[in-house]
């Protein structure tokens, strides 16, 4: 794969994913040119990660670039695309990349009218916007997507992440929005449950909750990663009709807002393991029945 030659980059903007994609761009060898910035965070960011990089206005940011990156949020992206295009800040022969993991290269369409290489480049990682941030893309993968039978830019997709020291991972345009509800799905509501479970430790005075969840969501993790269904355990996975109604009463008494979600995964879990051979269909049919005379 050949290395792109060495690119004046600009970034719009210096959030938590431009900054660092940015830094990261600048130690493969490119030049930062300039950046856009507009709250303090972001401009305390930009002068970390991308030190004495001038702040400039997205337009004069996108004219200065010969690799343009779009790091701004979903909804914003062809607005800004748009922008940029009618004050002619974008010109043919540009690289114009966005981060966002919701949308392909369709959403690029102004920039490739007037001949810039359209891509998107999502890493898939959380940030944090710190320079730790930089090192870690070395362990994360970037989902590339460029337009259909133009080989050429998902070549140049592929050797920018591989620059960056990150995986490429082609996701084609059309399943785009399921390769991002997957991620999201995965990473947010993963959260949302370990938080939920650290919640109700402390609610029953266990503390530190997070020293006791850490390893044993860690296991679990390495264990789905490396066994899929067969990891599943715990009273639904067993048919433990009597310890899941125990839960359902406490939840229900303790922590009512978590309920719901806990009796929707319950499902899901049973459907999981029943489809897996691990769960008896009439077992199955007994945890369903307990879930829903507990509603």
């Amino acid at each position: 794969m050949s290395r792109p030659a060495r690119l004046a980059v600009g970034v719009v903007s210096a959030g938590r994913v431009g900054s660092v994609l940015g830094a990261a761009l600048a130690r493969a060898g490119h030049l930062v040119v300039a950046t856009s910035a507009v709250s303090a965070a972001s401009r305390r960011r930009a002068e970390e990660l991308l030190p004495g990089v001038p702040v400039l206005d997205p337009p004069e940011v996108a004219s200065r670039a010969d690799l343009l990156l779009l790091a701004v949020p979903d909804d914003a992206l062809a607005g800004l695309v748009r922008g940029l295009v009618a004050t002619g800040s974008v010109r043919a022969g540009q690289i114009v990349v966005h981060t966002s993991g919701a949308h392909g290269v369709d959403v690029l369409a102004p920039a490739a009218e007037v001949g810039a290489l359209p891509l998107a480049l999502h890493p898939v990682m959380t940030f944090t916007g710190r320079p730790e941030d930089v090192l870690r893309m070395t362990a994360s993968s970037v989902g590339v997507t460029a337009a259909d039978g133009d080989e050429v830019a998902w070549n140049v997709g592929e050797a920018l992440v591989v620059e960056m020291d990150a995986e490429p991972v082609r996701v084609p345009e059309r399943v785009r929005p399921l390769y991002h509800a997957a991620l999201a799905h995965g990473a947010n509501h993963l959260v949302t449950l370990v938080t939920d479970a650290v919640d109700l430790l402390r609610s029953a005075g266990i503390d530190p909750a997070e020293r006791l969840v850490g390893p044993l969501l860690s296991a679990a993790l390495d264990n789905a990663l490396r066994h899929g269904d067969r990891a599943l355990t715990g009273p639904v996975a067993r048919g433990d009709t009597g310890t899941l109604r125990k839960h359902l009463d406490v939840l229900g008494e303790r922590a009512p807002d978590t309920l719901p979600v806990y009796r929707a995964l319950a499902r899901r879990t049973a459907d999981r393991a029943e489809a897996a051979g691990l769960l008896r269909s009439d077992t199955a049919a007994d945890v369903r029945s307990a879930l829903t005379d507990e509603e």
